[in-house]
């Protein structure tokens, strides 16, 4: 092998290591982050994630070191570092259309498992080769850098540090630094830099391969101006008066002819709105009330309604607006949530909102409530600390003799066993009275718990003494579709809540309600069929 004089003090080889260790991390975040606008968060998309990436390291540990011991030239590792990092540029521009693209494809190939195959195939293609090069980075720099046998062990301990520490660092700034200051495109950008600026002093230095040093300049240039230009998940989007990332979340908001929107998922919609006529939103927050009018928040002095997950306040609002006697406060645990809430959709500035998790803040205050609205689940992303029967007792405490919880249930569907089954027999085995409606066009279901003899009877003495004729109206008519939940024997615990893969099983559910019209046009007429009726 040619001496490399760069390589002679090993140094650069650490350095190497070092990065190497930290783009992994990085490149694993921001796959989190590409992938949760579409397939969520949860953790079973974490699984596949972790475990493609592992796949992907593991192949290239293998194959590098078989490589290194064929051909021990430093030329070919920083060869692979350099097409890694111009892959690793294009996946801001190119990723969004390969998800789309295999989700499109699944959706009318498969009947199960959506969500697991999806993300899979999507990981598969976007991730694996990259990080399979940079798996090849470990082998091929132990065979660079071990001289004799007297010192391997030393060598390959630091390598290992060097890799170790990289990761670390590679672990915590992207998610606390990087994503939140310049989002998740800019940072493949970032950390794509960094590999190529490694791959060119290498090849700079030994004055080799210039040509596709140049390649992978421009390459990059390209990526990072198309990626900066129309770096947008949604781009199929309009009027978007604001679409960025927070710690914890994608966030995008919109603004309609009638009213504004937050989406925190973008293909599973609203999660927040504000209706720009100030009327109700025609939504599950509309139904939510009915939690106050069963506890008589009305007829109270001070009463108090605490909201977990406040999103952008929507059902607080409501409840300022409809009972204004009434105490309101939040828990969110996205700051730049409740920043938008005061920017865009006019959250009272004296309705506190407490940056926290839900549960915790529970667990950390003793004040009790008259109505304790639960609305942090969205699609498959249950918290599951949130939906066991530990959790519903702690809310429980934290509520008046005659108050009321009301949670939000998304993802409603007859199939036995489903989460929101486990979800309302779980509650029934912590409240004495549950009653449940469906919220009509729509896959929400409320529910109601509390220690009252009879909700339904309650929400109807309420409504009664209602003034406001639309608010009127719309209890009336919840209080005719109520029903009370007979318990089984479903249950969530602490130590085992499956939410996620309950979760996944209603998906494929709603999605195959949703395209067999499609699919029966597919197997009758073919693709032309299907193009022409869109």
């Amino acid at each position: 092998m040619k001496e490399r004089k760069l390589l002679k003090n090993k140094y650069y080889l650490y350095l190497t290591e070092f990065f190497a260790g930290m783009s992994v991390m990085a490149v694993e975040l921001g796959a989190s982050r590409l992938l949760a606008p579409y397939f969520s968060s949860s953790q079973i998309v974490w699984t596949i994630i972790i475990g493609t990436i592992m796949i992907a390291m593991a192949l290239g540990n293998i194959w590098g070191g078989r490589s290194a011991d064929k051909n021990p030239n430093p030329d070919k590792l920083y060869a692979r570092l350099l097409f890694a990092a111009v892959w690793i540029a294009a996946i801001p521009v190119l990723g969004k259309y390969v998800v789309l693209g295999i989700s499109a494809a699944l959706v009318f190939t498969i009947n199960s498992n959506f969500l697991v195959w999806a993300a899979f195939l999507a990981c598969m293609i976007i991730f694996v080769f990259p990080l399979f090069l940079l798996g090849t980075v470990t082998p091929s720099l132990v065979k660079y850098s071990v001289d004799n046998l007297e010192n391997n062990g030393k060598t390959v301990g630091t390598l290992g540090a060097f890799n170790t520490i990289g990761s670390i660092i590679g672990t915590f700034l992207p998610t606390f630094v990087t994503i939140p200051a310049v989002g998740t495109a800019v940072t493949f950008f970032i950390f794509a830099g960094i590999l190529l600026v490694l791959a060119l002093i290498y090849f700079l230095s030994v004055k080799v391969k210039i040509v596709k040093c140049i390649v992978g300049i421009v390459l990059f240039l390209i990526c990072a101006l198309f990626g900066t230009s129309f770096q947008s998940f949604a781009f199929w989007e309009k009027n978007l008066l604001y679409e960025g990332e927070s710690i914890y979340n994608y966030l995008q908001v919109k603004d309609t002819d009638d009213s504004v929107i937050l989406s925190t998922n973008v293909l599973f919609g609203v999660q927040s709105i504000m209706k720009k006529d100030d009327s109700l939103t025609g939504m599950y927050y509309d139904y939510a009330l009915s939690a106050p009018v069963m506890a008589h928040i009305s007829q109270k002095e001070d009463p108090t309604i605490l909201v977990l997950g406040m999103g952008t306040g929507t059902f607080a609002s409501q409840c300022r607006k409809y009972f204004p006697n009434a105490s309101v406060e939040g828990v969110e645990i996205d700051q730049k949530i409740t920043d938008l809430a005061r920017e865009h959709f006019e959250l009272a500035e004296d309705i506190p909102v407490t940056t926290y998790d839900g549960r915790a803040y529970l667990q950390a205050v003793d004040k009790k409530y008259d109505v304790i609205m639960v609305d942090a689940y969205q699609d498959i992303t249950i918290p599951f600390q949130m939906s066991s029967q530990e959790f519903f007792t702690m809310v429980k405490d934290h509520l008046t003799e005659d108050g009321v919880m009301v949670v939000n249930m998304n993802m409603h569907t007859e199939e036995k066993g489903n989460i929101n089954e486990y979800l309302s027999d779980t509650i029934a085995s912590v409240f004495h009275d549950v009653v449940t409606v469906d919220v009509p066009y729509s896959t929400n279901r409320e529910l109601f718990a509390g220690s009252s003899e009879d909700l339904a009877e309650e929400l109807k003495a309420g409504a009664a003494k209602i003034t406001d004729p639309k608010l009127k109206g719309l209890m009336e008519e919840t209080a005719s579709g109520i029903h009370r939940y007979q318990k089984g024997n479903y249950l969530l615990t602490d130590d085992q809540a499956p939410v996620e893969l309950l979760g996944m099983r209603v998906i494929d559910a709603l999605i195959q309600d949703e395209v067999s019209y499609y699919k029966e046009i597919f197997k009758t007429e073919g693709i032309g069929g299907l193009l022409n009726s869109f």
